[in-house]
């Protein structure tokens, strides 16, 4: 029986390389993979063979003999977000190029608890899970820290398994600083999913920061001004819309996403106000079309963010690299909604 890989011939398979070279289908294996339990002569007469008879290795085999799928498991809690996407954008860029396929779930809060036990969509199906914002703490980093596939969490600052995240105390800070700077003594804030019940929760540390800046000024934050913009366009449209209508009104607003800032700048424009004279506007995030709209904001260089937490897994999974958290740098980006405050 003849075989090849052209020509109408049949398909070789690995018994016929084992065949041709003497073999067995498991040496043919590990030549194949370079393994070093394999004695040079042997390996040279087992390539010999393969490119003799056009063998083409089935990659569903090979993941099956190496225990590997080349495939990484990406997990959040909500995937039709820009944040999410721009992440998930980065992570496919790197892992294309290092020829890994990417399996994407959502994983609300109520699915922390089984995914930190070994959750099988992972388990089973992926060489490594990366986790964006689902916030496992402490607690839950030990039990991914256990687990056989290798964890990266994004959004969250860990010690037991290798994490990536910005300072969410401190670009709260830097926004309320500018504001601050600018002569601004009454500003309202603008958040949402305060409610969430997790360990290290954005928006919170996010106006955690917010209000201890306002503090180290001798200023304080009017709980009135506080309102949920919900992290949507509308939420931000609704939310400016009701802080305007206060009899005492913010000579400035920021906002905890640009998304909503956009909302904000759109109810600003319906009330027939003046951006960055009658009223300032700050978002955070930096988001692609910001520029456009002129608006100052804290930059997170979020596509970046991913594209890191791709190269760390793709590092975990040759062997190189240590479990430690990656900091990633903010910076504030200064435009035209924002000025000093009219008389």
């Amino acid at each position: 029986m003849s075989a090849g890989g052209s020509n109408g011939r049949e398909r070789a398979t690995i018994d016929h390389v084992a065949r041709a070279a003497g073999v067995s289908t498991a040496t043919v294996s590990r030549a194949l993979r370079n393994r070093s339990n394999v004695a040079e002569g042997t390996r040279r007469r087992v390539l010999a063979a393969a490119e003799r008879l056009q063998y083409v290795a089935n990659p569903n085999a090979a993941a099956l003999a190496s225990g590997l799928t080349h495939t990484i498991g990406l997990l959040a809690p909500l995937l039709t977000s820009w944040y999410t996407s721009e992440v998930v954008s980065g992570v496919e860029e790197i892992f294309t190029q290092a020829r890994y396929d990417l399996l994407i779930g959502t994983a609300n809060p109520l699915a922390r608890e089984p995914i930190f036990r070994g959750d099988a969509r992972f388990q089973q199906r992926t060489d490594g899970v990366i986790l964006v914002d689902v916030f496992c703490s402490e607690e839950g980093a030990v039990q991914l820290a256990a687990l056989d596939a290798p964890a990266i969490v994004l959004g969250e600052r860990l010690s037991v398994v290798t994490s990536i995240s910005v300072d969410n105390v401190l670009g709260a800070r830097m926004a309320a600083q500018h504001l601050i700077d600018l002569g601004h003594r009454r500003i309202g804030l603008v958040g949402g999913h305060a409610h969430l019940d997790v360990a290290h929760n954005v928006p919170v540390e996010r106006a955690t920061g917010f209000e201890g800046a306002l503090n180290d000024a001798g200023l304080t934050l009017d709980p009135h001004l506080v309102v949920d913009g919900d992290f949507t366009i509308k939420g931000g449209r609704d939310a400016m819309h009701l802080l305007m209508s206060r009899s005492h009104p913010p000579s400035a607003v920021w906002l905890m996403s640009d998304e909503m800032a956009f909302g904000a700048l759109q109810a600003a424009r319906e009330l027939g106000l003046e951006v960055g004279r009658d009223v300032s506007v700050i978002g955070f995030d930096d988001h692609p079309v910001s520029a456009a709209f002129g608006l100052t904001t804290v930059r997170q260089p979020v596509r970046d963010i991913g594209r890191l937490g791709a190269r760390l897994m793709v590092d975990r999974l040759q062997g190189i690299g240590e479990v430690m958290h990656h900091p990633i740098e903010l910076s504030l980006i200064s435009r035209t909604t924002c000025g000093q405050p009219s008389r």
